[in-house]
């Protein structure tokens, strides 16, 4: 079975563009999980790979974004979390796809993955945008 994923209150951070970029991203994989529902039937295989192709695009988008706001906040470990960035866009690129997993497979990874992701960094980041590093 697919996962879909609810938003939590405890997910926000308290920047309207991370926030907003995180519950489009859950948006994406929660899509996914309807286009699972139907696996097999071409026209939903081809959907699902065009909402694939979107997510992708949009992870881009906000790791560029995140990568920024932590930059500014002088956040320490910067580095691992551009590491993490750089993991996540090769494990979509060359691991996790279609043609190694079944769709599935592949949105059950996404779901969980994006969770993870957000639950982690959201404490992190809510303090950091409270500290007297945050940008105005």
């Amino acid at each position: 079975m697919p996962q879909r994923i609810q938003w939590e209150p405890d997910y926000g951070v308290g920047h309207t563009l991370i926030d907003e970029q995180h519950r489009g991203l859950l948006d994406q994989c929660n899509l996914l999980a309807e286009l699972c529902l139907n696996e097999g039937d071409a026209a939903c295989d081809s959907r699902f790979d065009q909402v694939f192709d979107r997510l992708q695009a949009l992870a881009r988008e906000h790791f560029e974004a995140e990568t920024a706001l932590l930059s500014r906040c002088g956040y320490a470990e910067l580095e691992d979390h551009r590491f993490a960035c750089d993991e996540f866009a090769y494990l979509v690129d060359e691991v996790i796809t279609t043609e190694n997993f079944s769709r599935v497979e592949l949105q059950r990874f996404l779901a969980l993955w994006w969770v993870g992701h957000i639950a982690a960094s959201a404490p992190q980041v809510r303090a950091l945008l409270a500290g007297p590093d945050a940008p105005a």
